[in-house]
């Protein structure tokens, strides 16, 4: 579902801040070519996408969204939800020195944007090592190519998906679903060295580090 809100200008503080953005919607547009929200109040610009969700009622495939904060050189109000491929768009028309980016006028639905983790209220739970979050997502993501088979449907699909990302990360003392590592992994936000932190708040886990956060929620099975 599509409508149309007006025309918002975003004025970023450097070309270096526009080209990391580029390369966070080129990574999540190659997990899941969908949407991207976009919260702006003042001078911070946070930008949701989606990694993984629940494609049928029942289904065990945790909500995965990765963000990234990013800092603005003008205050901006927005709220918005828009096609990745839009933004896409507007950020390759854009010359290597441009600082200014049009948010695109036409906004999308998307189920996941209506119901985005809290902002406060999180509590620390430990951290963990980057390379167990690679080693989880890159098992996961084998134990995926071998167990769907070729041109599967889709209820096998959503099936191996969501026993594989579901299921919690091993050895650690707070349940993390791999799919958390998956995201992590597909956006680019593991450094080698760096431990990541984790949090939780309620029904949702974070994953933090210097680069971004992934935040997952395991869905209630009837």
């Amino acid at each position: 579902m599509e409508g149309s809100s007006a025309s918002t200008e975003l004025v970023f503080t450097d070309p270096l801040v526009v080209a990391d953005l580029r390369t966070f919607i080129s990574r999540a547009r190659a997990a899941e070519d969908g949407a991207i929200r976009f919260q702006a109040a003042g001078t911070v610009l946070a930008a949701y996408i989606c990694i993984l969700r629940p494609r049928i009622l029942g289904e065990a495939t945790p909500t995965v969204l990765g963000l990234r904060t990013i800092p603005l050189a003008n205050p901006a109000q927005l709220d918005t939800t828009v096609a990745l491929a839009s933004v896409s768009d507007r950020l390759a028309r854009m010359s290597e020195t441009d600082v200014v980016m049009q948010v695109p006028p036409t906004t999308v639905t998307e189920s996941w944007a209506g119901v985005l983790p809290p902002r406060a209220g999180w509590e620390a739970r430990g951290d963990l090592s980057s390379e167990l979050v690679e080693t989880a997502a890159r098992n996961g993501i084998r134990e995926v190519a071998e167990t769907v088979p070729n041109n599967p449907g889709a209820l096998i699909v959503n099936s191996a998906r969501g026993a594989i990302w579901g299921r919690s990360i091993e050895d650690l003392a707070v349940d993390v679903p791999a799919g958390a590592a998956f995201g992590a992994f597909a956006l680019g936000f593991l450094a080698t060295g760096e431990r990541p932190s984790i949090l939780t708040n309620g029904r949702w886990t974070r994953i933090s580090t210097s680069r971004g956060h992934v935040l997952s929620r395991i869905p209630t099975i009837l």
